[in-house]
């Protein structure tokens, strides 16, 4: 795990509501699962409205990352650590 900007991401949009980060990670992902805010991943816990669905789509997270003062972008980033990590401790979503 690391700093975002030192990985391979990609931005799928830009300051978004909770509400459409949610449908963005719902339509991108192939699997889902529900964490509660504080949930950590790449060492910075997740903000947002409980619960959080983070999308997991191939090697990649997908994922709403909140930066105070900048609004809430959605992100899809590789990093299998973080995706064992979803998958251990999320709750899987249908």
């Amino acid at each position: 795990m690391g700093c975002l900007e030192n990985m391979n991401y990609e931005v799928l949009a830009k300051n978004c509501s909770f509400k459409e980060a949610r449908d963005i990670i719902q339509k991108n992902s192939t699997e889902k699962y529900e964490v509660l805010p504080g949930f950590k991943l790449l060492e910075k816990p997740l903000m947002g409205v409980p619960p959080l669905l983070v999308g997991i789509k191939g090697q990649k997270l997908v994922y709403g990352y909140t930066k105070p003062c900048h609004g809430t972008f959605v992100v899809a980033v590789e990093d299998l650590d973080s995706v064992d990590h979803v998958r251990k401790n999320g709750k899987p979503v249908r």
